[in-house]
């Protein structure tokens, strides 16, 4: 005999993702009404689920809005990427020759990284203005939230219209990270200069390529460089839809801590933990559908 018990779903948007998507909205909603801005509307869209004795569930959303004039430039983009894995235990009771079986299956989340910016561009002549702000949780490489604002100049190097385009900007940031697991008497809040490089491509009829890559420097520990970088090839399939790959590099010089049990030389458990860097480098592959209205 089998009898089976089976956790309740958790896979579902928290709080912060919906508040965050709200946030979003509420800002872009009196802007799209201005008269003079043509807007855009792009959603990206990824699940991946699996079933029997390994289940999974994986599922991806972006959102992004975009208004232009001849000078005026105003995005908002909001997402993220959730996965939980359903791990079964198993345990036989009775004899060899008679037993029953119970199963418990419990969810566990293992990955986890919401977004939400914005930013706004001004054209001058040749060059550009721009200011932005944006917030990001990653809470398995140790970010519970990290806010941050950016101002600065920036110069398009190529505008070849639909055939490509490559922009290059440098402006002063203000981040503000909270850990899940800080170091005691950590700095939390940090003045910084930020790069951005923004290039775009036309491989074909129907396919785009493009690359954009953000440094950040930590001026007040010049040891502390992170770089967010994403390459992506987007096929179209007619005016309203597309498929996307894309892949997402992230580097920390100086990792968040991740908390770990501790164990003694024989291997046993302690019952402490201790803090551990993570890794440096962190990657998402993604393929999605978007959806232009």
């Amino acid at each position: 005999m089998r009898r089976r018990t089976i956790a309740p779903p958790a896979f579902a948007p928290t709080a912060a993702v919906a508040l965050a998507a709200a946030a979003a909205f509420a800002i872009a909603g009196p802007l799209a009404a201005q008269d003079g801005y043509a807007w855009e509307n792009a959603t990206e869209l990824s699940f991946v689920s699996t079933g029997g004795n390994a289940s999974s569930s994986s599922l991806g959303l972006k959102a992004s809005l975009t208004g232009t004039d001849e000078q005026n430039t105003f995005k908002v983009e909001v997402g993220g990427i959730r996965s939980e894995t359903d791990v079964t235990t198993r345990v036989a009771t009775g004899t060899p020759a008679s037993f029953t079986v119970s199963e418990t299956t419990d969810a566990q989340l293992t990955a986890e990284n919401y977004f939400l910016r914005g930013r706004y561009d001004r054209d001058f002549a040749e060059a550009f203005a721009f200011a932005g702000a944006g917030w990001d949780r990653n809470t398995f490489a140790g970010i519970q939230n990290r806010f941050a604002i950016v101002a600065g100049f920036g110069r398009t190097l190529i505008d070849a219209g639909e055939s490509g385009r490559l922009k290059i900007d440098l402006g002063a940031t203000y981040t503000i990270q909270k850990d899940v697991d800080p170091e005691p008497g950590a700095d939390d809040a940090f003045g910084g200069l930020r790069m951005t490089v923004d290039a775009t491509r036309r491989v074909s009829e129907s396919a785009d390529y493009s690359s954009q890559l953000a440094v950040d420097e930590n001026l007040e520990d010049t040891e502390d460089v992170r770089a967010d970088w994403i390459n992506s090839l987007t096929l179209a399939i007619n005016q309203r839809l597309a498929f996307k790959t894309s892949l997402q590099i992230l580097y920390d010089h100086l990792p968040s801590n991740l908390r770990v049990p501790l164990f003694d030389g024989g291997g046993t458990p302690t019952g402490t933990d201790v803090l551990t860097p993570g890794d440096k480098v962190d990657h998402i592959v993604t393929l999605t559908l978007v959806i232009k209205l």
